[in-house]
This record gives C-alpha cells, structure tokens and sequence, in this order.
C-alpha cells in the first residue's frame, strides 16, 4: 500500500512537470483583446516554435523630437497613413548611422498612431527564421495594422532568417497579410557586408554594360525588396547644436551661452559623432549637474 502510494506521488509530479514543459511550449496564443490592450509585442522563440509576448510598458518617442532627419521622416510618416487607410504601401529599410533616430522613429509612429490602430511588433534577427510563424499569429488581429520592427538588421553570408526575409518582403507563394508591414533599421544600406573580391567579379560586357558578381547580386536583392529605403544620416554641427538647445530648453534652458556651447560641441569630439542621440546625452548630463547643483545649494 506504501509502495502505491509513493508511485501514485512520483506520478502526479510528473503530470504537473508535464502540464509546465507544455505551457511552456504551447502558450495560449493572443487574440483580438490582447491587441485592443496593448500596443508592442515581441516574439519570444522557444522549443517547439515561439509565440507572441504582449510588452507591458513599451517605450515610446515623441516624433517631434526628431531634427535633422524631417525629409526622411515625413516619407516615413506618409507611407505610414498609407497603411493604416488600407491604401498600397511599402515595406521600409531605415539605414544610417549610428544614434541619428531610426528606432525612436519606428517608436514615434506607435506613439502618434497607436489610437488609429497601429501596433509594433519587435522581432529579433536571430528569430527571423520564424518569420512565417509570426505573420500567421498576427492574422487573428485582422483589426489592427502591425508593424514588424527588426531593429539594427544585418546579415552574414548564409546566415538564418536571411532568406525567410526575402520572401516575406517578396517572392513567396503565400502572401503576407494586407494588415503587416515590415520595417527594419541597419547601418548597412544592402544589409549585408560587401567585400573587395565580391567586388572584383563585377565585368563588363562586350556593350559595355555592367554585370555584377552573383554573390553581390544575392546580397542587393535583398534591399532592393524594400519599397522605401531612407537614410539617416549624422548632422552638421548647426543642426547638432539645434538638436541640444530643444532638449535643454524644454528643460527651462535659455539660450546657451558660448560655455555651454564649447560643451556641447566637446562631447560630441570625444565621442566622435554629432548624432541626435549625442545630443540628447549632452542635454541629459547638463540638465542632471544643473539639478543637482541646485539640491546640493
């Protein structure tokens, strides 16, 4: 009687081990609620597949504090309301340098257009390969306009999820939904790294026309099935100061003074960029000694 007793005790905490494993594997998938209440989700790769994971507090950017980059961000915004009026649209490739607000944009869209609809979804490079799953699980929010946001994409030759990518963006037998529109940033224009001997196997033919090598051919096929394709680039150092005194006068600065100038334009030397995101952390550590100078008085 002992014996059984014991066993049926193993049992049971096998089933409830079993009962975890499989939540864990299958977790309940999201529905029509789950899109109404939140606005960002991320795909979350586990065994057997992954699943949709509602983000609690995404952080979101107020897309007027984008300067230097307005060209850019008014053909972002554009296609954007093209989308959510279920008009033809273009994926987006948002390439540029480092700090210059290709991932605030893609927050400041959410943040001005969630109450139209809008909702982002952040998938990781590594889980691109499950691209295909990630557009089917977005077919039961037929009522909201998701954005698929791979945020600093580049690839190395044969790496996975670059052809799952390729023929989501165009070129697969099954289309993507009409309600999906995939955005990515890179550093990289073509997304991929270009190398010398890549380059060497570009001829010309006896018309004198231009053939590029088959591997760089493979790699620029890849951007070229991005329907936009906006640069982002570093600024010039009026625009970097401008950048610096919106920030420190939403913060009750006046006007900088030539100090506060040479600063600014310091920070931006030692770490070798005039990038938005530069000058936003110059204006973060003034405005933090201004305070605490004032709490230490």
């Amino acid at each position: 009687m002992g014996r059984m007793k014991r066993l049926l005790e193993r049992l049971e905490r096998v089933l409830v081990l079993a009962e975890r494993v499989l939540g864990e594997v299958a977790p309940p998938e999201l529905g029509a609620s789950d899109f109404a209440s939140r606005l960002a989700f991320r795909w979350e790769q586990r065994a057997g597949g992954g699943h949709l994971l509602a983000m609690d507090a995404p952080v979101l950017f107020d897309l007027d504090d984008l300067l230097g980059v307005e060209d850019s961000l008014a053909i972002l915004e554009r296609n954007t309301r093209q989308f959510l009026a279920a008009q033809p649209y273009n994926n987006v490739l948002l390439h540029g340098e480092r700090g210059t607000g290709k991932s605030s944009a893609v927050r400041g869209l959410l943040g001005r257009y969630a109450d139209r609809g809008l909702r982002v979804v952040e998938l990781d490079r590594s889980d691109l390969a499950q691209l295909p799953r990630v557009l089917a699980a977005l077919r039961a929010g037929e009522d909201f306009f998701f954005l698929v946001f791979c945020d600093d994409l580049s690839f190395a030759p044969g790496e996975a999820g670059y052809r799952e990518l390729k023929a989501a963006l165009d070129g697969s037998l099954e289309a993507r939904p009409e309600n999906v529109c995939i955005v990515a940033t890179s550093n990289r224009r073509h997304l991929v790294p270009e190398s010398m001997e890549e380059n060497r196997q570009a001829r010309l033919d006896e018309e004198g026309e231009l053939h590029l090598g088959e591997a760089l051919e493979e790699k620029l096929a890849l951007s070229d099935r991005f329907g936009l394709v906006l640069g982002f680039y570093n600024f010039d150092q009026t625009t970097y100061l401008a950048i610096v005194q919106h920030y420190l006068g939403r913060a009750g600065f006046d006007e900088m003074d030539s100090d506060l100038r040479e600063s600014a334009l310091a920070w931006a030397l030692a770490r070798g960029s005039r990038s938005g995101r530069t000058a936003r952390q110059f204006a973060d550590d003034a405005i933090g000694r201004r305070g605490l100078e004032k709490a230490e008085a």
